[in-house]
């Protein structure tokens, strides 16, 4: 079962959709872009948006794919792993515009605190970032008032984006496993 497990995760991380509506992706389009390069200014763009995770109900957006025996028992859940498309909303009430979805994987990771480590694609949908992503990847140590997950890459108008998002919780129901994060990215890119 944990061979299987690992080789999902690294098959979703392999196979995750990018989008980039907006800016041409077809092999010459891009390459042209990359030679461009050198005249390109890089740029800074800061934006925060709701993060909405849910576990259970009709319509979970999180779903476990693998754990260990012990997981459940565990106080930090260490060896679960799920796969979610979360939405990405303006604001922290589930009723509020979704601007895009948080699709992979993220997996207990620490034995001695509750901790995920994230492998995720922000797919954005919403106005000026229609159809351009934002990957990030790190720990994320979810009692902790702040974290800091790394930006490791983006697509469309975040081309070669690096960067922080900088992560709080907002609130949470146990009962229905329903969590909201407050996302504040900061990225450079091209």
């Amino acid at each position: 079962m944990e061979k299987l497990a690992i080789f999902f995760m690294l098959y979703l991380v392999a196979m995750s959709r990018v989008h980039c509506e907006g800016t041409p992706k077809d092999p010459e389009s891009v390459e042209k872009w990359f030679e461009n390069l050198p005249n390109l200014k890089e740029k800074l763009t800061k934006f925060h948006f709701f993060f909405h995770d849910i576990g259970t109900g009709k319509n979970p957006t999180a779903v476990n794919v693998a754990q260990t025996n012990t997981s459940l028992q565990s106080p930090t859940f260490f060896g679960l792993v799920r796969v979610a498309d979360d939405a990405l909303r303006v604001a922290s009430t589930p009723e509020s515009k979704i601007i895009g979805r948080a699709e992979g994987i993220y997996a207990a990771d620490s034995l001695e605190e509750r901790g995920m480590l994230m492998t995720l694609n922000f797919v954005f949908t919403g106005e000026a970032y229609n159809g351009s992503s934002l990957s990030i990847l790190g720990h994320n140590p979810i009692d902790h008032k702040y974290r800091e997950i790394a930006v490791v890459g983006g697509s469309g108008v975040f081309r070669l984006a690096r960067g922080i998002a900088t992560v709080s919780n907002v609130w949470y129901n146990v009962t229905t496993q329903y969590y909201v994060m407050k996302y504040h990215v900061v990225v450079l890119h091209y």
